[in-house]
């Protein structure tokens, strides 16, 4: 072989050499980018789940919260029940009386206390005589014989109930039919 032949062939194995490693550069730096695209997804999947937990963290305290001030004087008109109980006891007596001034002053002030509670919030549990006992929303404190017309039903209502929104805060103690 001539010597501009070897030359030929050196010089064609220089440039295979050197596009073989043109590819291995290239593939390495693909292998990078195509790493990079994969912390990428990572990171925006990491970012997605933690904005999804925020969002799911802010609704749950939210909610919360407006429980929480629905019934945030819960146990102030629990320790009002037994006092207006009494005040209903003796609302009964006095509206017996002749006086009436008294009468009337104790009226008003009845009237008033009921009306402050309802603005907080508290209602009277819907109970009367004659209505079928449901556990869920009356406590039987006794059973007496009745006619076959109040068995299981209601005879009489010993103590009010009350809730505060759809919280039953204190149960209607009733007596049923047997």
């Amino acid at each position: 072989m001539s010597q501009e032949g070897t030359e030929n062939i050196e010089k064609e194995a220089l440039e295979n050499e050197k596009v073989s490693a043109n590819q291995e550069i290239t593939n390495p730096e693909m292998t990078a980018e195509e790493k990079l695209q994969e912390e990428l997804a990572a990171e925006k999947d990491k970012f997605l789940r933690l904005f999804a937990e925020f969002e799911n963290y802010k609704k749950r305290t939210s909610k919360e919260r407006i429980e929480l001030f629905k019934t945030a004087g819960q146990e102030v008109l629990q320790a009002m029940l037994p006092v207006l109980d009494d005040f209903d006891r003796a609302w009964s007596q006095i509206s017996k009386s002749e006086d009436e001034a008294l009468v009337k002053g104790v009226e008003l002030i009845q009237e008033k206390l009921k009306s402050t509670l309802i603005s907080k919030g508290l209602e009277l549990v819907d109970i009367n005589v004659g209505d079928v006992f449901n556990a869920d929303f009356a406590e039987a404190i006794t059973q007496i014989p009745a006619g076959d017309d109040l068995k299981g039903k209601i005879v009489d209502v010993v103590e009010k109930g009350y809730k505060l929104g759809d919280k039953i805060i204190r149960f209607p103690k009733v007596v049923i039919g047997n």
